[in-house]
């Protein structure tokens, strides 16, 4: 099975243009992307893809013991770019596909040129000095919760994943999404989401970084991407004054402009 098949691979937008890659977060897929990827398109080839387990990616590619990590997920990010032959795509994930390219770019060098951190959490669970901004019993309630009561978890996010109460048709949207997947492959995907620490995975990436975070994110405080930031050689740091963990679907204009300004950046 390629990759286009198992990931459902999509590119569009302008053939010779520099290539931007964006992968979903938890409980998303690629068409959370569709204003970003509307607002690049004109200038940019845009691929897009489904992680494995989640959207339209091939059933059949799913082990639950294969991806109760995020090495499987970023070693498949490596066969999409090398499926289409990418030479210096810009990888942009959200949420924890942030961490699946954090993994990934450094196996790769010579497919990625640069990485955008959108709303980025290396570890959700606090740690001593570490704030993740979440107790290790936060994270069990989450997990179980999610287990009893699957549609239910979805509708009780959507407000503090997207947090935009004045725009409830794109709350409905990222419910929407979420209920697309599988809950039993939703279920292991949570688990290597919430449970994953990347932090010490930050010092290997040695290319362009640009993070980007909201001023009020629950999931992802601004703690956590001002670490990000400190733990990346080089790596810059924007804020959009927005709320929620999707700046992607709540703020698509200053999303797709700070990864645009990022890319043409030299």
């Amino acid at each position: 099975m390629n990759a286009r098949t198992r990931n459902n691979v999509r590119v569009v937008g302008a053939a010779d243009g520099p290539v931007v890659m964006l992968a979903h977060g938890f409980g998303c897929d690629q068409t959370l992307w569709r204003s970003v990827t509307e607002l690049l398109a004109p200038e940019f080839l845009v691929v897009l893809f489904d992680h494995v387990g989640s959207g339209a990616s091939d059933p059949a590619a799913w082990d639950a013991e294969k991806y109760a990590g995020l090495d499987a997920y970023s070693d498949d990010i490596i066969d999409i770019a090398a499926d289409l032959d990418l030479r210096g795509a810009t990888f942009v994930g959200h949420s924890v596909a942030s961490m699946m390219g954090v993994l990934a770019v450094p196996k790769a060098p010579e497919r990625f040129s640069k990485l955008v951190l959108l709303t980025p959490s290396p570890r959700y669970i606090d740690d001593g000095d570490y704030r993740g901004g979440f107790s290790a019993e936060d994270i069990d309630e989450l997990l179980e919760s999610l287990d009893s009561n699957y549609l239910g978890w979805s509708a009780s996010m959507a407000p503090v994943v997207v947090n935009a109460p004045e725009r409830p048709d794109l709350e409905n949207m990222w419910t929407a999404s979420f209920c697309r997947t599988d809950p039993a492959c939703a279920r292991v995907f949570a688990r290597a989401t919430f449970l994953a620490d990347n932090r010490a995975d930050l010092a290997s990436v040695a290319l362009p970084t640009l993070i980007v975070d909201c001023a009020r994110d629950s999931l992802a405080p601004p703690q956590v991407g001002r670490y990000v930031r400190d733990h990346i050689a080089g790596a810059t740091l924007t804020t959009i004054d927005a709320s929620g963990h999707c700046p992607h679907i709540t703020e698509p204009e200053r999303t797709a402009e700070a990864i645009a300004t990022f890319v043409r950046s030299s």
